[in-house]
């Protein structure tokens, strides 16, 4: 795949043929794998010899998934995980130990802040909120103990656009520390934070790696072999590892990541564009708009401005959940990165359990609504908008 494009590599990366000669990428369904004899099965459990043994770790369908996300994010290593929650504890239980203390950005997905704040918590490793666009506050946070940075960008639901360059810096200057961020949102169609700086990538693929909504699963990218290493371990011990189905079903969602995204991109700019203009909302959160804080930094690390947006109406959650329950094209559910458009609350559904103080101060109000925009005609998804706003 050496100097082919990004499509290219998305539709034919990653997949090793087997004697069978299939032309797409077929589903080892099964649990465990034969070995010819007692000696080859020893050697591969002391791991002087690759090879297949439990598909716990060991699996060809989830290895070709793995593969082909590692070679679209520019990294050397790749692990599928059963979640993007799983991948982002891999790596906290990887990198981490009692004792030592994570920055992370505020206003993150809320079942991260749940991680770091009420399981993680329990194991004396200690989280602290910052805002994600202020790089200064970001290096005046660290502490000696300050082990790992993670961030979103851009964050989910707002689209702040964090400067990964500048922020794996400050995780650098230090020495000890590293920088994790969650690329659901951008995908590498869009934006690659290894190329920027970044030491490790999570994803989601349930979102925009599937595309359809149809399996839920994780990933962990990087090119730092001990970091890879101890990944690896930890999935083959503690088990939170990815179905071979639902690798399968990623492998053809990264077949048309690119035309997915772009798609979705041309559709979200022009809803949020006429969103801007309604006299009914009071704030778009979008970085393809030139009013957004983070819009000229986007046009640098990102390749498009993504397909999440939200927006604030006055009325807080009486007129958002009114708005919400009126729309016919749109689908309820907090889910994102589907072909279909969905609508979400956050303050009562994704960030929920967050309180509300914490809520307030990520700017996460009573009023926000997310839109992730999927493939229907824009004129149609705005028609609904229209409709109901009025």
């Amino acid at each position: 795949m050496d100097g082919k494009g990004f499509k290219t590599k998305a539709v034919r990366a990653g997949q090793c043929r087997t004697e069978e000669n299939e032309h797409n990428d077929p589903i080892f369904a099964t649990s465990s794998f034969v070995f010819r004899d007692s000696a080859e099965a020893a050697r591969r459990f002391a791991e002087t010899e690759s090879g297949n043994i439990y598909s716990r770790f060991t699996n060809p369908t989830t290895r070709a998934f793995e593969n082909r996300l590692s070679i679209l994010e520019n990294a050397k290593f790749c692990s599928g995980t059963a979640s993007g929650m799983a991948a982002i504890l891999a790596v906290c239980m990887t990198t981490l130990k009692a004792g030592d203390h994570i920055l992370a950005g505020r206003g993150l997905f809320g079942s991260t802040t749940n991680l770091f704040c009420n399981i993680l918590s329990r194991f004396d490793i200690e989280t602290t909120f910052i805002s994600p666009t202020d790089v200064d506050d970001w290096r005046g946070k660290l502490r000696g103990n300050t082990k790992l940075i993670f961030v979103e960008s851009p964050s989910n639901p707002l689209c702040e656009i964090v400067n990964i360059a500048e922020l794996a810096n400050v995780a650098h200057e230090k020495g000890d520390c590293i920088l994790v961020v969650d690329n659901a949102i951008c995908t590498p169609a869009l934006q690659q934070p290894l190329e920027l700086g970044a030491d490790v990538v999570v994803h989601s693929a349930t979102k925009f790696l599937d595309g359809q909504g149809r399996g839920v699963g994780g990933a962990v990218v990087t090119s730092d072999p001990d970091i890879a290493d101890s990944i690896v371990g930890f999935l083959r011990t503690a088990g939170p590892c990815m179905s071979p189905f639902n690798a399968w079903i990623f492998l053809k969602g990264l077949e048309t990541l690119a035309i997915r995204m772009s798609e979705s991109c041309t559709n979200a700019s022009k809803i949020a564009h006429w969103l801007n203009d309604q006299p009914k909302v009071t704030r778009v959160h979008y970085p393809g708009l030139a009013n957004h804080p983070g819009h000229e930094l986007a046009k640098k690390q990102q390749n498009d401005f993504g397909a999440i947006l939200s927006f604030e109406l006055a009325g807080g959650q009486h007129a958002a959940w009114k708005l919400i329950d009126s729309l016919q094209v749109f689908s309820i559910t907090a889910n994102l990165g589907d072909a279909k458009s969905t609508v979400s609350h956050s303050a009562s559904t994704t960030h929920a359990r967050i309180k509300p103080e914490d809520r307030e101060r990520a700017g996460i109000t009573d009023g926000l609504i997310r839109l992730s925009i999927g493939l229907e005609d824009t004129d149609d998804l705005i028609a609904d908008l229209r409709a109901n706003l009025s």
